[in-house]
């Protein structure tokens, strides 16, 4: 083919990587051609060219190659699916390297939601084995740990394992409070962490600037910056046509008035806010008791009514998110919109944990609230770990999880032996998150 002047392409390349990895040096052959892709022939390599040396070396146990192929992967702005970073945890697990099993799991909770069965079986492998009894601190402060988990949305610590002795492995069920059947803890509702949520806001303000008119979109966001403190935002469009595909059908300022009205009580009294396309506010405004209520709810700044020529999703997306509020819509965001947004992991746990949809049963107002817990990989402030098992289920109650804790006594935080809440042999909390909030680490060699 290179006799011929033709440059191979990239699956070619990948297939020339799965043969070479037939031989007993297959898996420095194929990275080696992986390697030379981008600079030979400027292409790029995809994670399915990566695939065969990265097998190659963790079905051989050569781990310390397989982190050089995942690192290389990452120079080159891809991302392990569940599938490489379970051979990649596997792969620490049987070298007996707790370090890297708790990257892999950290890498498994920000990529997947829930696991297949050969991730949790490469999972119960490592928490079953002597090494991983071996591996964690000796103390730590769980008020301060919890409080690290909370700046992180409520579903991980990330700064390492908590406690030490053999760990307790089994599969159970979650209770329809959140409550473990297995050890009686507590899942919470995961969010988005601090930066993660400024991350998102931005990347929402940056699609709606390219999209919207500048002035009009910068204008609502000073506007909201001088309406602090919503804990309702309300899609009016999707509220008041809902039902209403009828001959005599037409927005329904009833229906919308009655979320306004159930939000408010929620709230105990606070005012959500109504985002409503200035057209549709036009329209109703003719009548003159529909522009009563509108014009109320304005000088109350409960209203906002987005301009001519704009996507008032974008506006009521942006107000939840800056606000940290609930989004009351039925809308599935599927759209393009949300096709732009739907490629950053930061969107699927956000609607969980915002979405408030809901139904009008014999005229009656129902919100549905977001899940009490989230079925995603969680880690404890006493250091326990829950796992989903298995593709998304019609009901969640059930669901197989893995439950997995420390089994004796010595798994005890520091609740009272610390001074000022924080020990001294400990590092404190960094503003955006965990470094080390443990102490001393236990690692018997």
């Amino acid at each position: 083919m290179l006799s011929y002047n033709i440059t191979p392409s990239e699956s070619t390349i990948t297939s020339m990587a799965r043969i070479a990895c037939h031989k007993s040096d297959g898996g420095d052959l194929s990275f080696g051609l992986v390697k030379s892709m981008n600079d030979k022939y400027v292409i790029k390599p995809r994670l399915r060219t990566y695939t065969p040396c990265l097998s190659f070396f963790c079905e051989r146990l050569q781990a310390e190659k397989a982190y050089e192929v995942e690192e290389h992967m990452g120079t080159m702005g891809i991302s392990p699916e569940e599938s490489e970073i379970s051979k990649l945890l596997e792969v620490s697990s049987k070298t007996g390297n707790g370090d890297k099993v708790y990257v892999y799991m950290q890498m498994l909770r920000n990529h997947v939601a829930t696991v297949g069965y050969a991730t949790s079986e490469a999972t119960e492998g490592w928490f079953k084995s002597e090494k991983a009894s071996e591996v964690g601190c000796v103390n730590w402060e769980e008020e301060s740990v919890r409080e690290v988990i909370l700046k992180n949305g409520g579903g991980y610590f990330g700064g390492g394992w908590l406690g030490t002795g053999e760990w307790e492995v089994k599969k159970g069920r979650i209770g329809i409070d959140g409550v473990c059947e297995g050890c009686g803890k507590k899942l919470r509702g995961v969010d988005l962490g601090e930066l993660e949520r400024q991350g998102f806001m931005e990347k929402v303000a940056g699609f709606a600037i390219e999209r919207e008119t500048k002035a009009n979109f910068s204008n609502f966001q000073k506007w909201l910056e001088s309406h602090p403190g919503y804990e309702f935002i309300i899609d009016a469009a999707n509220v008041g046509l809902y039902q209403q595909n009828f001959a005599d059908g037409g927005f329904s300022l009833s229906q919308l008035d009655a979320v306004v009205r159930e939000a408010k009580e929620v709230c105990n009294g606070k005012w959500p806010l109504v985002v409503l396309h200035n057209r549709r506010m036009a329209a109703l405004s003719e009548n003159p008791s529909n522009r009563t209520l509108l014009e109320h709810w304005k000088s109350l700044g409960a209203l906002y009514t987005t301009p001519s020529g704009s996507n008032d999703d974008w506006y009521w997306i942006y107000a939840t998110i800056s606000q940290k509020a609930l989004l009351v819509t039925n809308d599935e965001m599927r759209d393009h919109i949300f096709e732009l947004l739907g490629s950053s992991s930061f969107f699927p746990t956000w609607k969980e944990r915002h979405q408030v949809k809901y139904t009008f049963k014999k005229g009656k107002l129902v919100l549905v609230m977001p899940p009490t817990y989230s079925s995603v990989i969680q880690e404890s402030e006493n250091g326990s770990w829950h796992m989903p098992i298995g593709d998304k289920c019609e009901d969640e109650r059930k669901r197989t999880w893995l439950c997995i804790s420390r089994s004796i006594s010595n798994n005890v935080s520091n609740r009272t032996n610390a001074v000022d809440g924080i020990d001294e042999d400990k590092i404190n909390i960094e503003q955006n998150g965990a470094s080390s909030l443990i102490g001393k680490r236990k690692e018997r060699s």
